[in-house]
């Protein structure tokens, strides 16, 4: 099943790339888009469309900072039918709840997980889809994204401890630091946002119970009528979960509201795959992410993939890319830098 997300994905995309002269309608259709699906915020369009044309876009302007410019000016409504049900939330850990409950309304392709570390919070977010390399521009774009929509419901009281990167950073930092006015972690071990718990349970002075109800209902006749992936829905999990030691069957078959068996069975019935063939993908496309990142050791990079042992790891990459890791960063002229 392709990964589809609502047209609005793009928003800004017009402007950003005029700014820079580029040829927006040869572009569009080299992705597979006419520039009229932009006119309609809530059509679907292909996940992997649309991140081939953030790239291709990036590349040519030469601007690295072309996703998180397009989330520069992105406002709440933009999260369409959704918008108003998260404005009416009690606090910002309930409005990003729903945001978990409802994704498959507004991207296919996004993964969140709220992860709870004693005063601070971690929201780590993934773009996953079948594009063949890791996209610098639509995780910059739903980092920033997520960065304004916490700062709308918040206002003054959101203050991000840390805004954190897998990929290195650019070469000019400028609106970087303009848009997320914290610390910047490039080459972490993973995409998103740290904040107080203080941050995210703050009470949201617009909240209205009886409002969010009747969005509630109305999104969940919606819910009801769309199809969605289960082997999609665990890879998102399993990119979230791989890197912190836990994409266990067990704590998978758990998030999906369902035991281990059921899972399985599910699965086989939807595509005929299994788990492990679910998890050692996901482990190919991350390996490459990791592997290009030169701040990344091969045992750090075993570890995160979830080898307790790196003799384990190198067995699996050379069963999988032919070649030992250390081959494979040298024909690839990746130079590990010495204190990682």
């Amino acid at each position: 099943m392709t990964a589809q997300a609502r047209s609005a994905v793009l928003t800004n995309y017009l402007e950003v790339a005029r700014q820079y002269g580029l040829n927006t309608h040869a572009l569009m259709s080299k992705a597979g888009l006419s520039q009229s699906v932009l006119n309609d915020p809530e059509q679907r369009i292909p996940v992997e469309a649309a991140i081939r044309l953030m790239e291709d876009s990036a590349r040519e302007s030469a601007c690295e900072t072309l996703g998180l410019r397009m989330a520069e000016l992105r406002q709440l409504s933009d999260f369409g039918e959704v918008s108003l049900l998260l404005s009416h939330q009690h606090s910002l850990r309930d409005a990003l709840q729903v945001i978990v409950q409802y994704r498959h309304l507004l991207n296919d392709s996004l993964a969140i997980h709220i992860e709870d570390a004693g005063k601070a919070v971690i929201i780590r977010e993934e773009v996953v889809s079948e594009y063949p390399t890791h996209s610098r521009q639509a995780i910059e774009l739903a980092i920033g994204v997520m960065h304004r929509f916490c700062a709308a419901l918040l206002g003054a009281h959101w203050h991000p401890i840390s805004i954190n990167f897998t990929h290195e950073a650019p070469a000019d930092l400028s609106v970087h630091r303009r848009i997320f006015g914290c610390q910047l972690e490039f080459g972490s071990e993973f995409n998103g946002i740290v904040c107080s718990s203080a941050n995210l349970d703050t009470t949201n002075p617009l909240a209205n119970a009886a409002m969010a109800r009747h969005a509630q209902r109305y999104l969940d006749s919606l819910q009801d009528a769309s199809e969605h992936s289960l082997a999609l829905d665990v890879r998102k999990a399993i990119y979230l979960l791989l890197p912190m030691g836990r994409a266990t069957i067990e704590q998978i078959a758990q998030a999906q509201g369902m035991n281990v068996r059921t899972l399985q069975r599910r699965l086989e019935e939807e595509g005929g795959i299994t788990f492990s063939e679910l998890i050692n993908s996901v482990r190919r496309e991350l390996v490459i992410r990791y592997m290009e990142n030169p701040g990344y050791s091969l045992a750090r990079i075993a570890d995160m993939l979830g080898y307790s042992l790196p003799s384990s790891f190198t067995r699996w990459f050379i069963s999988q890319f032919g070649m030992p890791p250390a081959t494979w960063r040298s024909e690839h002229n990746i130079v590990p830098r010495k204190h990682s």
